[in-house]
Protein backbone atom coordinates (compact mmCIF):
# COMPACT_ATOMS: atom_id res chain seq x y z
CA UNK A 1 0.00 0.00 0.00
CA UNK A 2 1.09 3.54 -1.48
CA UNK A 3 0.54 6.14 1.62
CA UNK A 4 -0.43 9.51 0.88
CA UNK A 5 2.87 10.74 2.58
CA UNK A 6 4.62 8.99 0.70
CA UNK A 7 3.07 10.32 -3.16
CA UNK A 8 3.69 13.91 -1.45
CA UNK A 9 7.53 13.00 -0.67
CA UNK A 10 7.71 11.83 -4.15
CA UNK A 11 6.02 14.52 -5.43
CA UNK A 12 8.40 17.69 -3.74
CA UNK A 13 11.18 15.28 -5.00
CA UNK A 14 9.71 15.51 -9.02
CA UNK A 15 9.02 19.19 -8.29
CA UNK A 16 12.44 19.42 -7.57
CA UNK A 17 13.62 17.12 -10.39
CA UNK A 18 11.42 19.32 -13.18
CA UNK A 19 13.28 22.87 -11.96
CA UNK A 20 16.89 21.13 -12.32
CA UNK A 21 15.81 19.05 -15.44
CA UNK A 22 14.01 22.40 -17.04
CA UNK A 23 17.20 24.47 -16.47
CA UNK A 24 20.47 21.89 -17.44
CA UNK A 25 18.92 18.35 -17.67
CA UNK A 26 19.68 15.90 -15.08
CA UNK A 27 16.34 15.88 -12.92
CA UNK A 28 16.40 11.91 -13.26
CA UNK A 29 19.29 12.26 -10.36
CA UNK A 30 16.50 13.45 -8.21
CA UNK A 31 13.21 11.41 -8.91
CA UNK A 32 15.08 7.98 -9.44
CA UNK A 33 17.03 7.36 -6.74
CA UNK A 34 13.98 8.87 -4.36
CA UNK A 35 11.30 6.69 -6.11
CA UNK A 36 14.30 4.11 -5.38
CA UNK A 37 13.94 4.73 -1.26
CA UNK A 38 10.51 5.52 -1.03
CA UNK A 39 9.33 2.30 -3.17
CA UNK A 40 11.71 -0.21 -1.98
CA UNK A 41 8.99 -2.61 -2.65
CA UNK A 42 8.54 -2.34 -6.22
CA UNK A 43 10.47 -3.94 -8.70
CA UNK A 44 13.38 -1.43 -10.78
CA UNK A 45 11.52 -1.78 -14.19
CA UNK A 46 8.01 -0.41 -12.61
CA UNK A 47 10.36 2.42 -10.68
CA UNK A 48 11.94 3.05 -14.29
CA UNK A 49 8.55 3.02 -15.66
CA UNK A 50 7.19 5.44 -13.27
CA UNK A 51 9.44 8.23 -13.32
CA UNK A 52 9.77 8.10 -17.09
CA UNK A 53 5.90 9.57 -17.13
CA UNK A 54 6.74 12.80 -15.08
CA UNK A 55 9.97 13.13 -16.96
CA UNK A 56 8.03 13.08 -20.35
CA UNK A 57 5.61 15.34 -19.68
CA UNK A 58 7.65 17.89 -17.49
CA UNK A 59 10.20 18.05 -20.62
CA UNK A 60 7.11 18.74 -22.78
CA UNK A 61 6.17 21.49 -21.15
CA UNK A 62 9.70 22.75 -20.92
CA UNK A 63 9.95 22.65 -24.39
CA UNK A 64 6.80 24.50 -25.59
CA UNK A 65 8.65 27.92 -23.54
CA UNK A 66 11.75 27.37 -24.24
CA UNK A 67 10.05 26.99 -27.97
CA UNK A 68 8.48 30.49 -27.72
CA UNK A 69 11.20 32.02 -26.53
CA UNK A 70 14.57 30.55 -28.08
CA UNK A 71 15.20 30.44 -32.51
CA UNK A 72 15.23 26.51 -32.28
CA UNK A 73 17.21 24.62 -35.42
CA UNK A 74 14.54 21.89 -36.49
CA UNK A 75 16.91 20.78 -39.85
CA UNK A 76 19.54 18.79 -37.00
CA UNK A 77 16.95 18.70 -33.81
CA UNK A 78 14.25 16.40 -35.85
CA UNK A 79 16.75 13.82 -36.90
CA UNK A 80 18.77 14.04 -33.74
CA UNK A 81 15.58 13.62 -31.72
CA UNK A 82 14.15 10.32 -34.42
CA UNK A 83 17.30 8.59 -33.76
CA UNK A 84 17.32 9.32 -29.96
CA UNK A 85 13.66 7.92 -30.00
CA UNK A 86 14.98 4.37 -31.90
CA UNK A 87 17.91 4.25 -29.03
CA UNK A 88 15.91 5.11 -26.24
CA UNK A 89 13.43 2.44 -26.77
CA UNK A 90 16.54 -0.15 -27.61
CA UNK A 91 17.80 0.60 -24.77
CA UNK A 92 14.44 0.21 -22.34
CA UNK A 93 14.33 -3.18 -23.82
CA UNK A 94 17.55 -4.20 -22.92
CA UNK A 95 17.47 -2.75 -19.20
CA UNK A 96 14.89 -5.03 -18.14
CA UNK A 97 16.70 -7.81 -19.56
CA UNK A 98 20.71 -6.75 -18.49
CA UNK A 99 22.38 -5.24 -15.53
CA UNK A 100 23.85 -1.97 -16.20
CA UNK A 101 26.38 -2.48 -13.54
CA UNK A 102 28.94 -2.90 -16.16
CA UNK A 103 28.67 0.54 -17.35
CA UNK A 104 28.16 2.82 -14.74
CA UNK A 105 32.40 3.11 -14.33
CA UNK A 106 32.38 3.94 -18.03
CA UNK A 107 30.03 6.68 -17.73
CA UNK A 108 31.37 8.37 -14.00
CA UNK A 109 34.85 8.17 -16.25
CA UNK A 110 32.64 10.12 -18.95
CA UNK A 111 30.98 12.67 -16.87
CA UNK A 112 34.16 13.47 -14.73
CA UNK A 113 36.06 14.47 -18.24
CA UNK A 114 32.83 16.69 -18.87
CA UNK A 115 33.18 18.09 -15.56
CA UNK A 116 36.59 19.24 -16.21
CA UNK A 117 36.59 20.24 -19.57
CA UNK A 118 33.38 22.40 -19.00
CA UNK A 119 34.84 24.20 -16.30
CA UNK A 120 38.22 24.05 -18.23
CA UNK A 121 36.98 26.30 -20.91
CA UNK A 122 35.85 29.39 -19.51
CA UNK A 123 33.85 31.07 -22.73
CA UNK A 124 32.18 27.52 -23.74
CA UNK A 125 28.23 28.10 -24.43
CA UNK A 126 28.85 31.61 -23.08
CA UNK A 127 28.50 32.58 -26.51
CA UNK A 128 26.92 30.69 -29.58
CA UNK A 129 29.97 29.92 -31.45
CA UNK A 130 30.21 28.97 -35.38
CA UNK A 131 27.96 25.83 -36.56
CA UNK A 132 29.49 23.06 -38.33
CA UNK A 133 28.70 22.55 -41.76
CA UNK A 134 24.98 21.14 -42.66
CA UNK A 135 26.62 17.45 -43.09
CA UNK A 136 28.87 17.34 -40.04
CA UNK A 137 25.72 18.75 -37.97
CA UNK A 138 23.64 15.52 -39.31
CA UNK A 139 26.31 13.23 -38.51
CA UNK A 140 26.96 14.97 -35.16
CA UNK A 141 22.75 14.91 -34.70
CA UNK A 142 22.86 10.40 -35.69
CA UNK A 143 26.39 10.05 -33.34
CA UNK A 144 25.01 11.91 -30.01
CA UNK A 145 21.29 11.01 -30.59
CA UNK A 146 22.41 7.30 -31.13
CA UNK A 147 24.67 6.91 -28.02
CA UNK A 148 22.39 9.78 -25.66
CA UNK A 149 19.16 7.98 -26.77
CA UNK A 150 20.33 4.50 -26.35
CA UNK A 151 21.78 5.57 -22.53
CA UNK A 152 18.93 7.34 -21.81
CA UNK A 153 16.76 4.52 -22.13
CA UNK A 154 19.30 1.61 -20.51
CA UNK A 155 20.94 4.04 -17.29
CA UNK A 156 18.61 7.64 -17.48
CA UNK A 157 20.79 9.79 -15.07
CA UNK A 158 22.83 12.35 -16.23
CA UNK A 159 20.98 12.43 -19.76
CA UNK A 160 19.79 16.02 -20.16
CA UNK A 161 23.33 16.94 -19.74
CA UNK A 162 24.93 14.81 -22.13
CA UNK A 163 22.62 16.58 -24.11
CA UNK A 164 23.05 19.81 -23.28
CA UNK A 165 27.20 19.06 -23.99
CA UNK A 166 26.67 17.89 -27.07
CA UNK A 167 24.78 20.79 -28.48
CA UNK A 168 27.51 23.65 -26.88
CA UNK A 169 30.52 21.05 -27.97
CA UNK A 170 29.98 19.44 -31.20
CA UNK A 171 26.66 22.23 -32.79
CA UNK A 172 28.18 25.62 -31.00
CA UNK A 173 25.05 26.46 -29.13
CA UNK A 174 25.32 28.62 -26.44
CA UNK A 175 23.88 27.24 -22.80
CA UNK A 176 20.76 28.30 -23.30
CA UNK A 177 20.02 27.63 -26.78
CA UNK A 178 21.88 23.80 -26.12
CA UNK A 179 19.32 23.33 -23.11
CA UNK A 180 16.09 24.21 -25.47
CA UNK A 181 17.08 21.72 -28.05
CA UNK A 182 17.84 19.08 -25.40
CA UNK A 183 14.75 19.46 -23.77
CA UNK A 184 13.16 18.34 -27.22
CA UNK A 185 15.47 15.50 -27.95
CA UNK A 186 14.92 14.45 -24.26
CA UNK A 187 11.16 15.01 -25.09
CA UNK A 188 11.40 11.79 -27.89
CA UNK A 189 13.71 9.82 -25.66
CA UNK A 190 11.35 9.79 -22.46
CA UNK A 191 8.46 8.86 -24.96
CA UNK A 192 10.22 5.54 -26.79
CA UNK A 193 10.95 4.34 -22.62
CA UNK A 194 7.17 5.30 -21.15
CA UNK A 195 6.36 3.34 -24.75
CA UNK A 196 7.64 0.49 -23.65
CA UNK A 197 7.56 0.35 -20.16
CA UNK A 198 3.90 1.42 -20.49
CA UNK A 199 2.70 -1.00 -22.67
CA UNK A 200 4.52 -4.08 -20.32
CA UNK A 201 2.43 -2.72 -17.20
CA UNK A 202 5.70 -1.08 -15.37
CA UNK A 203 4.09 2.34 -14.70
CA UNK A 204 2.90 2.81 -11.09
CA UNK A 205 -0.20 5.19 -12.08
CA UNK A 206 -1.30 6.17 -8.50
CA UNK A 207 2.01 7.72 -8.42
CA UNK A 208 3.10 8.56 -11.64
CA UNK A 209 0.25 11.04 -12.27
CA UNK A 210 0.59 13.38 -9.23
CA UNK A 211 4.60 13.07 -9.90
CA UNK A 212 3.90 14.39 -12.96
CA UNK A 213 1.82 17.46 -12.02
CA UNK A 214 4.91 18.36 -9.63
CA UNK A 215 7.13 18.03 -12.45
CA UNK A 216 5.14 20.70 -14.64
CA UNK A 217 5.12 22.89 -12.43
CA UNK A 218 9.12 22.56 -11.45
CA UNK A 219 9.94 22.71 -14.85
CA UNK A 220 7.91 25.68 -15.65
CA UNK A 221 9.91 27.74 -12.76
CA UNK A 222 13.01 26.38 -14.21
CA UNK A 223 12.29 27.55 -17.72
CA UNK A 224 10.89 31.51 -16.34
CA UNK A 225 14.95 31.25 -13.94
CA UNK A 226 16.56 30.04 -17.18
CA UNK A 227 15.18 32.54 -19.61
CA UNK A 228 15.84 35.26 -17.31
CA UNK A 229 19.15 34.52 -15.60
CA UNK A 230 20.86 33.98 -18.65
CA UNK A 231 23.95 31.49 -20.36
CA UNK A 232 26.55 32.15 -17.23
CA UNK A 233 23.64 30.74 -14.65
CA UNK A 234 22.75 28.10 -16.49
CA UNK A 235 26.55 27.07 -16.64
CA UNK A 236 26.93 27.05 -12.81
CA UNK A 237 24.08 24.77 -12.85
CA UNK A 238 25.46 22.78 -15.62
CA UNK A 239 28.41 22.33 -13.87
CA UNK A 240 26.61 21.67 -10.32
CA UNK A 241 24.15 18.89 -11.59
CA UNK A 242 27.10 16.81 -13.47
CA UNK A 243 29.07 17.03 -10.05
CA UNK A 244 26.45 16.04 -8.73
CA UNK A 245 25.54 13.04 -10.99
CA UNK A 246 29.64 11.58 -10.26
CA UNK A 247 29.09 11.69 -7.12
CA UNK A 248 25.36 9.45 -7.35
CA UNK A 249 27.13 7.27 -9.57
CA UNK A 250 30.39 7.47 -7.52
CA UNK A 251 28.24 6.05 -4.39
CA UNK A 252 26.94 2.59 -7.02
CA UNK A 253 30.40 2.33 -8.31
CA UNK A 254 33.11 2.52 -5.01
CA UNK A 255 33.06 -0.44 -2.60
CA UNK A 256 31.14 1.87 0.06
CA UNK A 257 28.19 2.12 -2.41
CA UNK A 258 27.51 -1.38 -2.58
Amino acid sequence: MITTTTILLLCVAAFMAGFVDAIVGGGGLIQTPATLIMLPQQPVASILGTVKLPSLLGTSIAAYHYHKQVQLQWRWVIPLAAVAFTASLTGSILATQVSNAYYKPIVLFILAMVAIYTYSQKQLGIAPQKMPNATKALLYSLLAGSIIGFYDGFIGPGTGSFLVLAFVALMGNDFLHASAHAKLVNVATNLASILYFGSKGYVLWSVALPMAAANIAGNYAGVKLALLKGNSFVRIVFLGVVLATICRLAWDVLPYGK
